[in-house]
């Protein structure tokens, strides 16, 4: 579904990403592990296009999409949850996660996707009329999800999602990925979390400083020498 070769990025001309190839098969539920500067969200605004690559490529079902605006990959089937959350504070849950499906002119098929989202949210449909200010940071996390897949995504970027979340909700969101993989919808993880995010990813990728530095399922990658020492203190 998405394969990104040789990609090297970064800001001002100056490099973050160094020639980072992998590949995400629809399906899967993809994770991409490092440590807090690594280069993993900047991976994820290169795919989205809120930066362009300095060289290398990016397909989605084998489409180009580095040389397009970022308005166009989110009508192609591609959103982003961002790092931080990004909720509109003021506005109620309900108007929240109707932007999120600015791209779908149908109001049935809007309301149609809202019931999903709150059958897998049953949180955010209790707090439905309530400004976005009011949840608490995992339910903000969890909204910001939910509206990620307003769009009706076929690949969904999750950016750090466990980032200022208490242990137990950071297992209460990565259950919610879970349940979202498992209705069809693709997954690609960057967290800094390793064995939480290697635990439930189908393959994963290891990044430091900007480089890809090992690759494998889930579960080989919590075994290997290299994430023990690296990430888990081992």
């Amino acid at each position: 579904m998405l394969k990104v070769k040789n990609l090297n990025t970064g800001y001002d001309n100056v490099p973050v990403i160094f020639d980072v190839s992998f590949e995400v098969n629809e399906g899967e539920l993809v994770s991409i592990v490092g440590s807090n500067g690594a280069g993993k969200t900047t991976i994820l605004r290169a795919i989205s296009g809120l930066i362009r690559p300095f060289s290398g490529e990016i397909e989605f079902e084998g489409k180009r999409i580095d040389v397009m605006p970022a308005h166009e990959i989110v009508s192609l089937g591609i959103a982003h949850v961002p790092e931080g959350r990004h909720v509109f504070s003021k506005m109620s849950v309900r108007d929240n996660l109707l932007l999120g499906a600015y791209t779908i002119d149908s109001e049935a098929e809007i309301e149609k996707i809202l019931k999903e989202v709150f059958e897998i949210f049953p949180r955010l449909k209790e707090r439905e009329g309530q400004k976005a200010e009011t949840l608490s940071g995992g339910e903000q996390q969890m909204l910001a999800i939910a509206r990620g897949l307003m769009s009706r995504p076929k690949l969904l970027l999750v950016d750090e999602m466990s980032l200022g979340l208490m242990p137990i909700l950071v297992d209460k969101v990565m259950e919610i990925l879970k349940e979202i993989s498992k209705r069809g919808i693709t997954v690609l993880l960057v967290e800094q979390k390793v064995q939480e995010a290697l635990e439930m990813a189908d393959r994963a990728y290891v990044l430091q400083t900007g480089k890809i530095i090992g690759h494998g399922t889930g579960s080989e990658l919590l075994t290997s020498d290299l994430v023990k020492k690296a990430y888990m203190g081992m």
